[in-house]
């Protein structure tokens, strides 16, 4: 286990195709606020970046008027951003402060998470700050309908921006945010009125503050979203009973789950084998706040599918709760499945149950 370190935060801004993605980077680029962030893109043509540069350092990073940094990806992400960090570092380009990572439309984010997560070379210097995804306010319900893609950006994101507003009928628009919603309860929801949005709406959306770097569980969490009401069970975890009828589509679940009993690192080490038996497309994301048998911080943990990056310790609890907290997002692995792991957390070193897929278990 490590301590938590401070990186530069990496922003991943995704959305379907035409929901909007260019407008809003285009907007964020000239907005004051964000001056010192670097801005990674697929090509620059994309985004028509043309009547705003004012240098080219070379043919893969550019200058805007705004104080801004545009590269685009030459060989992999981390290549990328590990050749803007020496940069940074030798003074070849500004000392950025941020950065931001537009995917393509049909972009699964989980690879560029994976990699923001536990890439050495990347963990090094950069953090994973959060998912902003964009949603087309016109055309989104269909897209949602259509496309899973669509739905995986939705579902694993930190804050959803609903663009294209302007273009909406009300009433559709109310209903376009309910599905969100149902997908995932937990993100806030903005409005851009012609890619007009808030800068702040895209910074702080991971476990830290920018500003104050401190680790803001209560946010990343938001478990509340999730179980509006929590009922004891019969076992060691609470959830509500009607196992969140409103909160999840066909495929897309999304859930949290409270641990009373504390858990043990022998515990932990075989659950997350446990979970890793899961086809990796199942789980598409994981948070968690534990505690530990032993430690006197809580540990927190985040998984992207079959990956999961390094336990880390937080400086303090965010509250007086003491009690493990668990966030899913999940794609065709039902709770119930979920719920049988979790026992699993709490063996003991010599204890523990061979780490098997609940499901291949009751074939």
């Amino acid at each position: 286990m490590t301590d938590t370190k401070i990186g530069i935060p990496v922003t991943v801004l995704t959305g379907f195709l035409g929901s909007g993605k260019t407008t809003l980077l285009n907007r964020l680029l000239k907005a004051p606020g964000l001056k010192d962030t670097a801005v990674i893109v697929n090509e620059f043509g994309d985004i028509g970046l043309d009547h705003l540069l004012i240098e080219e350092a070379d043919e893969n990073i550019v200058l805007l008027d705004s104080g801004c940094l545009c590269c685009t990806i030459a060989n992999s992400l981390s290549e990328t951003l590990n050749d803007l960090y020496f940069r940074r570092v030798k003074g070849e380009v500004p000392e950025f402060q941020r950065c931001i990572v537009e995917t393509t439309g049909l972009a699964d984010p989980a690879p560029i998470i994976h990699a923001l997560m536990v890439d050495k070379l990347v963990t090094a210097h950069f953090r994973f700050d959060g998912l902003v995804t964009a949603v087309d306010g016109a055309f989104g319900l269909g897209q949602i309908s259509d496309h899973i893609e669509a739905k995986k950006q939705i579902a694993m994101a930190d804050r959803i921006i609903v663009t294209k507003t302007d273009l909406s009928i009300p009433d559709a628009l109310q209903n376009l945010e309910s599905e969100i919603d149902t997908l995932n309860p937990a993100a806030p929801i903005v409005r851009a009125d012609k890619g007009k949005a808030d800068p702040q709406h895209f910074l702080n959306a991971g476990l830290f503050d920018q500003d104050s770097k401190t680790p803001d569980v209560i946010k990343w969490l938001n478990e509340e979203a999730y179980d509006q009401s929590r009922v004891g069970a019969a076992h060691d975890h609470e959830h509500d009973e009607s196992h969140n009828v409103n909160r999840h589509d066909e495929h897309i679940q999304s859930f949290a789950v409270t641990l009373s009993q504390p858990v043990t690192w022998a515990g932990y080490a075989a659950w997350v084998a446990q979970m890793k038996t899961f086809e990796g497309d199942k789980l598409l994301r994981i948070k968690g706040l534990f505690n530990v048998v032993g430690q006197k911080r809580p540990v927190v943990v985040h998984g992207v599918q079959h990956l999961f990056s390094p336990p880390e310790s937080l400086p303090a609890w965010p509250d007086l709760d003491r009690n493990s907290r668990l966030v899913f997002i999940t794609r065709d692995l039902p709770r119930d499945q979920i719920e049988q792991t979790l026992a699993t957390l709490h063996a003991e070193e010599g204890t523990m149950p061979v780490a098997t897929n609940p499901r291949a278990a009751r074939a």
